[in-house]
C-alpha cells in the first residue's frame, strides 16, 4: 500500500496495489497491519457505512464532538471530491483543509482521523461511497459546519447543477460558531 501524507499530516491518502489482468482486478481493501503501520498505531473500527447519492449531492460537513469518528473512506462507483477540515482549535493546521478525489478508477482511500469534520461532493451521476467508522454513530452529538463557510475556504469543484444538500447541512454553523476540539 502507498502512503501519502496531505498538507493535513495526519489526513492520509492510501493506494492500494491493484493486480489487473483479463478477467478483472483484485486489491486488499483493508489490512489492519498495513493499516496500523500506516497511521503509526492501532485502529479499532467498530462499523461500516455505505452511502449511494446522485451527481452534485453535498453530504457534509459532519463530525460527532462526543464519540468522533475516524474515517477510512472510499468510493466503489463513481467519483466524489472527499474534504477533511482539522477543527482541532490546538493544532497549527486548525481550520485548514483537504480535498482528494476518490473513484472508482483511482481505488485511493482517505483516513480522516477523529476530530475533523468530513464531507464529499458527488461528482459523477451515481456514486457509492464506503467509510469505516472508529465510533458509533451518536446523533445527538452529530454536528455540521456550514460547508460553504468562507473562513476555510474550500474550493469544491463546480459540477455543473445546484449543489444538493440535506436540512441539517443547510443549517451548518461557521467555523466561528462550532464547537470545536481543543
Amino acid at each position: 500500500m502507498k502512503v501519502t501524507p496531505t498538507e493535513i499530516p495526519e489526513v492520509l491518502v492510501l493506494e492500494p496495489r491493484v493486480f489487473r489482468d483479463a478477467r478483472g482486478f483484485f486489491f486488499e481493501s483493508f489490512n489492519q497491519k498495513a493499516f496500523d503501520e500506516a497511521v503509526g498505531r492501532h485502529v479499532d473500527f467498530v462499523q461500516d457505512n455505505h452511502s449511494r447519492s446522485t451527481k452534485g449531492v453535498l453530504r457534509g460537513l459532519h463530525y460527532q464532538v462526543q464519540q468522533p469518528q475516524g474515517k477510512l473512506v472510499r468510493v466503489v462507483r463513481g467519483a466524489v471530491f472527499d474534504v477533511a477540515v482539522d477543527i482541532r482549535k490546538s493544532s497549527p493546521t486548525f481550520g485548514r483543509w483537504v480535498g482528494v478525489e476518490l473513484s472508482e478508477e483511482n481505488q485511493k482511500q482517505l483516513w480522516v482521523p477523529a476530530e475533523f469534520a468530513h464531507g464529499f461532493l458527488v461528482l459523477t451521476e451515481n456514486a457509492d461511497f464506503l467509510y469505516k467508522a472508529t465510533n458509533y454513530y451518536a446523533p445527538a452529538h452529530e454536528r455540521s459546519l456550514l460547508w460553504c463557510d468562507e473562513t476555510i475556504g474550500i474550493e469544491w469543484p463546480d459540477v455543473g447543477r445546484t449543489i444538493v444538500l440535506a436540512d441539517k447541512d443547510r443549517r451548518g454553523v461557521p467555523l466561528s460558531e462550532a464547537e470545536v476540539f481543543f
